[in-house]
């Protein structure tokens, strides 16, 4: 009996010191329990006051920037208050740790030097001829303001180095036949049920009624091209992404791009 007392009280030392260790290597984990823990719970799945943000699924499956302009501006009227005094970080790191909370602890350090990223990203790389972040870069691919905030390491690489692969399909260019023989294929920038709107490399915009065309391939290829950078600059270039577009997340919703075009 006494030899079962010690290892439990053994398991509980090492479980505290660990939750210890945790909230340590988190700030956000401080800030939220001077901040929010007292109406959510210290463990965010609610209070008298305030409803559980940690396992539920709507809380769960907002973006980023949408959690991050909830912390920061409250929502009116329903009483969650707004915290203007938190700084840029300090929002961050409050919604680095929710996402801990809920089971997300995937905190992610960056692979390499965004700084370098940047500079690839607007030179060498090329990827500014077709994409925008912050409001500078080219417009006939996805604007990439948000999508650091949202994508994982893996995956950015992975589309860097084999894009034709790896891009899903809304992402990829369409191609059409017209009736009289005609292809064109650009980036899909409106459908509905007459018509559609291609933007080719070139910039220009087609605007096709549907009844002109004998074949429409969405998603047909991938007009980015496969990276010749090598995996040191692959690695600065990702971090790149994920700084943006983790720093976009936590900004003034005034001042978020639409993300939905990512």
């Amino acid at each position: 009996m006494v030899w079962g007392q010690g290892i439990f009280v053994r398991v509980l030392a090492v479980a505290v010191f660990s939750a210890a260790a945790l909230h340590a290597q988190q700030p956000g984990a401080a800030i939220f329990a001077a901040n929010c823990a007292g109406c959510h719970g210290a463990d965010g799945r609610g209070g008298e006051h305030a409803p559980n943000i940690a396992t539920n699924p709507e809380v769960q499956h907002l973006m980023d920037r949408e959690l991050a302009g909830i912390i920061r501006y409250g929502i009116s009227g329903a009483g969650m208050p707004a915290f203007p005094s938190l700084k840029q970080q300090e929002v961050a790191d409050v919604l680095a740790w929710l996402r801990v909370l809920q089971g997300r602890g995937d905190i992610v350090k960056l692979p390499g030097d965004a700084t370098t990223g940047k500079t690839l990203f607007f030179g060498k790389a090329q990827c500014s001829e077709c994409h925008m972040v912050n409001g500078q870069g080219g417009f006939l691919g996805a604007n990439l303001s948000f999508y650091g905030a949202e994508a994982k390491p893996d995956q950015i690489r992975a589309i860097i180095l084999n894009p034709e692969k790896n891009l899903p399909a809304e992402k990829k260019a369409t191609t059409v036949v017209t009736n009289t023989g005609q292809t064109v294929t650009g980036m899909l920038k409106g459908n509905n049920n007459f018509s559609l709107t291609l933007q080719t490399a070139d910039g220009a915009f087609h605007f096709l009624q549907k009844s002109d065309l004998s074949k429409v391939d969405l998603g047909s290829r991938s007009l980015m091209p496969a990276s010749s950078l090598d995996s040191k600059e692959v690695d600065d270039l990702v971090s790149y992404l994920l700084q943006a577009g983790n720093e976009n997340a936590t900004r003034s919703p005034e001042h978020a791009s639409e993300a939905d075009d990512q």
